[in-house]
């Protein structure tokens, strides 16, 4: 897994979903994108993918593309509609791009044909500066679930991701 942490300024999501989902094709591997904001670090994604990937190879999961389902379990929520809460939008985007294929040539492959596209504005450390109201509203984690434990908001938020599993 590879993480391209930028800026992005999207005119038409549409049409951006479809050049992430040819890049993918192209370079054999799975591209998501998702709003900075909502990414607690790069635990958080390396567990989503490690449960998405659980779900296909057992046949449990909800989306048919492996994306998706990503964004299922990094978004800890079984409703694509809520999960896609977590992805980017039209306009200024502070982005994480997950970048996931067999090899690191696909992904730095896949990492160059991104940052060739006009969405792409620049090259943005995301994962350095996080919100914890927000992240804390997005998961649904209250002030004395946080009061009651030592463990970082991180940690919490990737129990999110544990439970959804649980929670099937």
């Amino acid at each position: 897994m590879d993480l391209l942490e930028c800026r992005l300024a999207i005119d038409d999501l549409d049409s951006f979903v479809a050049d992430l989902g040819e890049i993918g094709d192209r370079h054999g591997t799975t591209i998501q994108a998702f709003d900075a904001r909502y990414v607690a670090d790069r635990r958080h994604l390396e567990r989503a993918i490690a449960f998405a990937d659980r779900a296909i190879e057992r046949g449990e999961n909800v989306a048919r593309d492996r994306a998706v389902e990503i964004l299922l379990y990094a978004a800890g929520r079984r409703q694509i509609d809520r999960a896609l809460e977590m992805g980017v939008s039209e306009g200024e985007n502070r982005a994480i791009v997950l970048v996931d294929g067999d090899s690191d040539e696909d992904e730095t492959a896949a990492i160059e044909a991104i940052e060739a596209l006009d969405a792409f504005v620049e090259h943005e450390s995301t994962l350095e500066t996080r919100d914890p109201e927000t992240l804390c509203e997005f998961f649904d984690i209250t002030d004395a679930e946080r009061a009651a434990t030592d463990a970082s908001l991180s940690a919490l938020v990737r129990e999110r991701v544990a439970l959804l599993e649980v929670e099937k």
